[in-house]
């Protein structure tokens, strides 16, 4: 395949104020080609912490993000929860042109650019992020929750309807067991069951937490759906329902 479309966004040269204010640790280029990207994964991580370092969490947040019918606008929602009461507190929204293609395993560099610019709009960050994708179940263990997390260096879940790599047994059909994942010989996530009767999700660490919490939190944030109530507050917010 060959190189991706050039990108003008850049973490050192920010878009907007808001984000010039954000530290960003580690920041690379995303005007990358397909094989950069996965080398820049490669490197980042090495940063990933996969143990709990997390102060109190009394906000947490969800993050959906969308495209155009022709996908050349790429459209953030934040939607930050008081927990654990997970009442709305803050949201923003984000809209961006869409500058890299749909490549399975490099969802960030097609995502992450548009959320920080949402991110940058709140008024304080969130103490822990649920992302709708993968944290360390990937390929190269930085998927979008992992990648967002070691660059902002903040607590993150990846919560992913789909599995993208690994292998796992039957899962109970009762609300909050769980099975693990497994690839390459490593446990890299749980696959929870949420909710009696439907599919279960794939939940991962992401960064600065351990499975074992990451789980607890996805079940403490989700009520009587299958989504934790981020996600379906960053959705609604990003439809405009």
């Amino acid at each position: 395949m060959g190189r991706v479309t050039r990108l003008t966004f850049n973490p050192i040269r920010p878009a907007i104020e808001g984000l010039s204010r954000m530290k960003i640790l580690h920041p690379h280029c995303w005007n990358a080609s397909i094989a950069e990207a996965k080398a820049i994964q490669e490197q980042l991580r090495g940063y990933v912490i996969t143990e709990d370092r997390l102060s109190a969490v009394q906000s947490v947040a969800g993050l959906d993000v969308g495209f155009d019918r022709a996908a050349t606008l790429s459209r953030a929602a934040i939607a930050v929860l008081d927990f654990p009461t997970l009442e709305l507190k803050e949201q923003s929204i984000a809209v961006t042109p869409t500058q890299f293609p749909y490549v399975p395993g490099l969802l960030s560099f097609r995502e992450i650019p548009v959320i920080l610019e949402a991110l940058a709009k709140l008024a304080a960050m969130p103490d822990l992020l649920l992302c709708d994708g993968q944290g360390i179940a990937h390929p190269r263990r930085l998927g979008i929750a992992a990648h967002l997390g070691v660059l902002l260096d903040i607590p993150s879940i990846g919560v992913a309807k789909k599995r993208l790599v690994g292998w796992h047994g039957p899962v109970p059909d009762e609300r909050g067991r769980w099975v693990a994942l497994e690839h390459g010989g490593e446990r890299i996530g749980a696959v929870l069951r949420t909710r009696v009767g439907v599919k279960p999700l794939y939940v991962s660490p992401g960064h600065r937490i351990s499975l074992s919490t990451a789980i607890d939190f996805v079940m403490r944030c989700t009520t009587r759906f299958r989504l934790p109530e981020t996600t379906r507050a960053a959705h609604r917010l990003a439809s405009g329902t």
